[in-house]
């Protein structure tokens, strides 16, 4: 037996009152979905225990199989583990988004979508005003880079509050605040000195693209808690595959092979197919192969139902219809977004997703689409969320 388990960032949602009332899921054209939802298991999962944030790092957790609860202190060390950076005691990270504030308010969480290159630019640049032995910025993938502190545990006391969730809105009650916080403020402070006439914000800014004008520290952890290996929790060897440091960090930290595939990003510009191709590939040498699809959630934040619902359409045309077709072993999927996104929101919600469970030992049980209404509909909600794992690969084998 082989398992596939294929995480739709952001897919969910609320019903859009300007699209008649229907989900983004609702809106899609998801025919390759809908009918592993006629022939599979479908019910909600609540990926984010009551009382903690939803966050990825938090829900894809619960995806993968381990409880949030009992092993989620942080994203951004997370993050930094898929980066190669080593945490010492008495060293903290924050993720450092490049954002652009206009007249006082957040315009955009990711300056643009600014790209990797370019964000590398301006990191090494923050590192030559603003680095020293106990400060440093580290480049990650586009706009979400981290900073690493020495000596500064109390920062972790700090409220921070992630700039996705302030769009259009004034920053200035949002900055770090709070125990630990000084330290947060000075560095995003003295950063729009840094960045402000930069010459790849020159450029961008001579392109009609949104410049880069300050740094925004959130999500700081220190130390993660070491997790069990997913072949020691689940007897299965495994690889995983995302265009975002979070997913790859969670892979190292479960001992999962991280495979590096052509053409995976972050968004709208995805190689879908190549994506599924190298998983599937991976499943010649893996029993499980994890699939991270980033583009859904980030066009939810950004406000854009049509990128969404265009993102989902690729995931079920490019990826879905393979995995439903696939010519090898007897395969069983597990399909799910890892929390909902709400375009109208454009932030993170916690509430429980849809699920499809695909393939032996998954009778129907009357779901009609993949939607938030049809798993509604069939009264089936696992909590907690990480016991979905044990519901894949235990289930009369």
């Amino acid at each position: 037996m082989k398992y596939c388990v294929l995480i739709i960032d952001g897919a969910a949602g609320l019903p859009l009152p300007e699209r008649l009332g229907r989900t983004s899921l609702e809106l899609a054209h998801t025919p390759n979905l809908d009918a592993m939802a006629r022939e599979g298991t479908v019910g909600l999962c609540r990926t984010v225990p009551h009382g903690m944030e939803p966050s990825s790092a938090c829900a894809c957790m619960s995806v993968l199989g381990y409880d949030p609860a009992v092993y989620y202190q942080g994203r951004s060390a997370i993050e930094a583990k898929s980066m190669g950076i080593t945490l010492e005691p008495g060293e903290v990270t924050f993720r450092c988004n490049l954002v652009a504030v206009s007249d006082g308010r957040m315009q955009d969480y990711s300056a643009g979508h600014i790209s990797t290159e370019e964000a590398g630019e301006l990191i090494s640049a923050l590192n030559e005003s603003l680095g020293s032995d106990r400060v440093h910025f580290y480049p990650g993938v586009s706009y979400r880079n981290i900073l690493k502190i020495k000596g500064a545990v109390a920062t972790l006391e700090a409220r921070c509050t992630p700039p996705h969730d302030i769009p259009d809105k004034p920053v200035a009650e949002s900055l770090p605040r709070g125990w630990g916080s000084e330290l947060l403020r000075e560095l995003m402070e003295r950063s729009v000195a840094v960045l402000k006439d930069h010459p790849v914000n020159v450029r961008r800014v001579e392109r009609g693209e949104t410049p880069a004008t300050m740094i925004w520290l959130f999500w700081g952890s220190g130390q993660v808690p070491e997790m069990p290996p997913f072949q020691q929790a689940y007897g299965l060897r495994a690889a995983i595959t995302s265009g975002v440091d979070l997913l790859r960090g969670l892979g190292k930290m479960l001992g999962m092979a991280i495979l590096s595939i052509p053409g995976v990003t972050d968004g709208q510009d995805n190689d879908y197919s190549a994506q599924v191709a190298g998983a599937l590939t991976a499943l010649e040498d893996h029993d499980l192969v994890a699939i991270h699809v980033e583009a859904s959630d980030e066009a939810a934040h950004s406000g854009a139902v049509d990128a969404k619902i265009a993102a989902i359409q690729r995931v079920d045309e490019d990826m879905v219809s393979e995995l439903r077709t696939w010519q090898g072993d007897a395969l069983r999927v597990l399909v799910m977004p890892d929390h909902p996104t709400p375009v109208a929101a454009r932030t993170h919600s916690p509430e429980p997703v849809p699920f499809v469970l695909w393939g032996p030992g998954f009778p129907a049980n009357g779901a009609a689409r993949f939607t938030e209404a049809a798993a509604r509909k069939t009264n089936l909600l696992l909590d907690p969320g990480y016991s979905i794992m044990s519901r894949l690969v235990g289930v009369g084998d």
